[in-house]
């Protein structure tokens, strides 16, 4: 059974930082490309970032180029996704994805709140 469990989110202030981790079981995680996506209040889905299954090939949002990192550890079967320099308009629901652009194997989410 694929589980995909985030934790790390949280209240930040403008300008702040914070890291999201993703736990992944139930399936062979250094085969699969693996990704973030975000959903605002009111809105849809938003992919952000996605890393290959070996970790060199990252893409990022344009939104958050320069700001947010995605990195994997096969090893531990994690992923995460490095904040920084947070804006107000990253608030957001974001969720751990298996696979790339339009995948919907995801967990829980972990809330992401970026206010002063």
């Amino acid at each position: 059974q694929v589980q995909l469990a985030e934790s790390g989110g949280g209240l930040a202030q403008p300008g702040g930082s914070l890291t999201l981790s993703c736990a992944a079981s139930g399936f062979t995680f250094n085969t699969f490309y693996m990704s973030w996506v975000r959903q605002a209040p009111g809105k849809g889905l938003e992919w952000v970032a996605g890393i290959n299954n070996v970790g060199t090939e990252i893409y990022l949002l344009s939104s958050v180029r320069g700001r947010f990192t995605i990195s994997r550890d096969n090893a531990k079967n994690t992923l995460v996704l490095q904040m920084n320099s947070l804006k107000p308009e990253d608030t957001g629901l974001y969720y751990c994805v298996r696979g790339g652009y339009g995948s919907t194997t995801r967990g829980q989410g972990t809330q992401v709140t970026v206010s002063s």
